[in-house]
Parts: C-alpha cells; sequence; structure tokens
C-alpha cells in the first residue's frame, strides 16, 4: 500500500493549524517506552529469539513450517524487525545531522514536504504510511535536505503512536537546528484501522506540532499554502 498521493485541503490543514497550535500534547509521553536494559542483547542474539518465538506463534496459528513457502519466515521476520523495520530503536542509528553554513543568508521559510515513511502501531504492529512535511526559517546555518528524511525515518522506524513521533521530530529539529521556529506536519493511513476493527481503508489521520514564528496565523497560512500547492 503506497502513501496516498493526495494531500489535504487548503482549508482542512487551515482548521489542523488553529486546532493544534494551543495543543501542548500534555497527555503524550516523548520518548518511545523501552526498558533499562534495551540495549544488552547484541542483534544477533535478538534475531535468534525473535526467531525462536515467532516460530512458535506460527505453529500456535496451526501453519506447516515444512512447507518450502513458510520454512524461512521466523527468521526472515526476525531479521526484518531488527535490521529494518526498528533499527530506530538503537540510539546508534540516529541520524549524524551536518549542518552547511547559511551563505546566502537566506531567512524566509524553508519546507520539506510529502517525506514518505512506513512505522508500525505500536498498538497492533501493524503498518502506518504517511507523509511528513517539515518547515523551519534558518539562522546561520541550514540542515541538508536528506537528513530531514533521514530524521523522519529514524523515528518511524520504530513501534510508535503518530503523535509522539510529530512531537520527537519536531523536538530533534529544535536540537539540532538551533532554533524554536519548526513546523511538523504528520498525514497517515493506520493500517490498524483499515485491516481491523471498523475496517476503513478511507480514513487519515493527521498531526501537527508548530513553534516559535508559526504560532503566528499569517506564517501558519504560507505554510499551509505552500504544502498544499502541486
Amino acid at each position: 500500500m503506497k502513501p496516498k498521493e493526495t494531500l489535504l485541503s487548503t482549508t482542512e490543514i487551515k482548521k489542523l493549524a488553529e486546532s493544534e497550535i494551543e495543543n501542548d500534547h500534555s497527555s503524550f509521553s516523548m520518548d518511545t517506552a523501552l526498558r533499562e536494559d534495551a540495549f544488552e542483547l547484541d542483534d544477533d542474539l535478538k534475531i535468534e529469539l525473535i526467531e525462536k518465538h515467532f516460530k512458535e506463534i506460527m505453529l500456535i496459528l496451526g501453519l506447516d513450517l515444512n512447507d518450502d513457502s513458510l520454512s524461512g519466515t521466523p527468521h526472515r521476520v526476525a531479521k526484518m524487525y531488527v535490521k529494518e523495520m526498528f533499527k530506530g530503536l538503537k540510539p546508534e542509528n540516529e541520524p549524524k545531522s551536518r549542518l552547511f553554513e547559511n551563505k546566502y543568508e537566506y531567512k524566509n521559510m524553508l519546507i520539506e514536504k510529502n517525506i514518505s515513511f512506513h512505522s508500525v502501531c505500536e498498538h497492533h504492529f501493524v503498518p502506518i504510511i504517511g507523509n511528513a512535511h517539515l518547515a523551519y526559517f534558518p539562522n546561520d546555518q541550514v540542515i541538508g535536505l536528506s537528513k530531514l528524511n533521514r530524521i523522519v525515518g529514524y523515528f518511524a522506524q520504530r513501534p510508535q503512536v503518530q503523535e509522539r513521533m510529530t512531537m520527537q521530530i519536531s523536538k530533534m529539529l529544535k536540537e539540532v537546528l538551533k532554533t524554536e521556529d519548526i513546523a511538523v506536519i504528520i498525514e497517515a493511513d493506520h493500517l490498524c484501522v483499515a485491516m481491523r476493527g471498523v475496517q476503513d481503508e478511507s480514513s487519515s489521520t493527521v498531526t501537527s506540532d508548530f513553534s516559535g514564528k508559526f504560532k503566528d496565523a499569517e506564517c501558519r497560512e504560507e505554510l499551509i499554502k505552500f504544502i498544499s500547492m502541486k
């Protein structure tokens, strides 16, 4: 399933911005829930243990692991979890955000929109598929555009809640760029909604975090205009 190509309408994003601007997200935890011993096991041992337990799950479901198509699945799933889907859990995988001198003294809004990502809902362990839109006002330095994609990917590659992911990205951008003038908007499809329960494939979820200059209504309107452009 690919991220939707269509963006929110200008009116929808404007309503989102106005409703989110006063939200301090006080009911959400900023940090991903990890045990104190989360990094004591090396990757090889994690893969070995996950493979063993996932094999048990498949057997309980009644699957025949002697079948050629299924026999390698426990190992494939274990390796995928550790090396790909959840590699953002490890602090050592945090992207190195190289900054560059703002030689052109560009002081206007800088936006990287439609950053596609794949994450996993921590409630049901099924995919979250969406796009992130990031914006900031440069000071003396700017960040490489690909680093913005990597920051989104780092926080997406872990069991997630969209509200938390939005705030984590915003916090890192503020720390890296040393500015409060940050905006993050995420729109995503949650397969826990599409595949189970109500099985609604048409709805999507939108979250945002606006700081600094982006708390100004005129600034937000400019951001919304650019994000809505095709």
